[in-house]
């Protein structure tokens, strides 16, 4: 797969001295959607805000298509829509008027066909002539969606796109972000929601501190830095875990009855039959046993205190 943006040792620092960004290395392959994962202030907005030609980086490179940032920003800005986190829209202006004005600053004809169905994708198709002050804060969402994709972008930003919005608004947008990777555009994302980012996304990368600290096919991600959990549901609550129990990484749960053992599925010494048998010879009755794997979530969030 082709690289569309490709980021070489792209570093931030603010005039107050905080440094946003610490040497970032990504290539962004054209055609998938990338989900960028990390708390507030990581660093993710920075990020994006360089490679859209709104922050001037301090130090390192970017490119679009092969095009740089710098020196071909005419180029790169025509190829990369965004959508940012703000509601930034006037009061006044109507939908239509809005989406027509955005396509103008960029240099296109009009075309009436494309915005048509830009609309209808967008379920905005009956609110064309409304003016912005009289629509929602889901449908100003959508407006916003609109405006970056009205230059036809090969490369698209959201900017936390899902803050705020219900749960249908969010599955809509989720199905025309699907359909925009299947007609070739390239999508890097920014969320607080981790499960939409596991239902969605090819890639995963997660920053802290400034920091890219892992940037991995989702299921690769899962399948090296995923734990499992053997919950062993005692019949009878134990207060303290017998000396011959404690050589195994095992967590007691006295109220729920339980004994969690977490293990490392990718080795084939689990010590999961061993410790079965030491839980029988310690007189220990098991009323049910099931597992359970690490979510994007759980590996998330054990990456980010890790780096705390």
């Amino acid at each position: 797969m082709t690289t569309i943006v490709s980021i070489s040792d792209v570093s931030k620092t603010y005039a107050g001295g905080h440094q946003a960004l610490k040497h970032i290395n990504l290539d962004i392959r054209s055609g998938e959607i990338l989900a960028l994962l990390g708390p507030n202030g990581a660093g993710k907005t920075t990020l994006i805000s360089i490679i859209c030609g709104i922050v001037n980086a301090t130090s390192g490179s970017v490119s679009v298509a092969g095009h740089d940032i710098v020196k071909e920003y005419r180029k790169t800005r025509s190829m990369i829509g965004l959508v940012p986190q703000e509601l930034t829209l006037g009061a006044f202006d109507t939908v239509w008027h809005t989406l027509c004005f955005s396509r103008g600053l960029f240099g296109k004809k009009p075309n009436p066909v494309y915005l048509e169905q830009l609309l209808q994708d967008l379920s905005l198709l009956d609110k064309k002539e409304n003016e912005l002050m009289t629509l929602s804060g889901g449908m100003k969402r959508r407006v916003l969606i609109g405006k970056a994709l009205v230059h036809e972008p090969l490369v698209l930003f959201l900017d936390e796109p899902t803050a705020g919005v219900d749960v249908e608004l969010r599955k809509d947008m989720w199905a025309l972000v699907n359909r925009l990777r299947e007609s070739g555009v390239t999508i890097i994302l920014t969320t607080h929601y981790i499960e939409e980012a596991e239902a969605i996304a090819d890639r995963v990368g997660i920053i802290n501190h400034g920091e890219l600290l892992v940037v991995d096919d989702k299921q690769a991600l899962m399948h090296k830095l995923g734990k499992r959990q053997l919950i062993i549901e005692l019949e009878q609550p134990i207060s303290d875990l017998p000396n011959s129990l404690t050589s195994w990484t095992l967590e007691l749960s006295p109220e729920d009855n339980q004994l969690v053992y977490t293990y490392d599925p990718h080795n084939p010494e689990t010590g999961i039959d061993e410790l079965l048998h030491a839980i029988r010879d310690n007189g220990l009755k098991m009323k049910d046993l099931h597992t359970t794997k690490s979510s994007l979530e759980e590996i998330f969030v054990s990456m980010v205190k890790a780096e705390s």
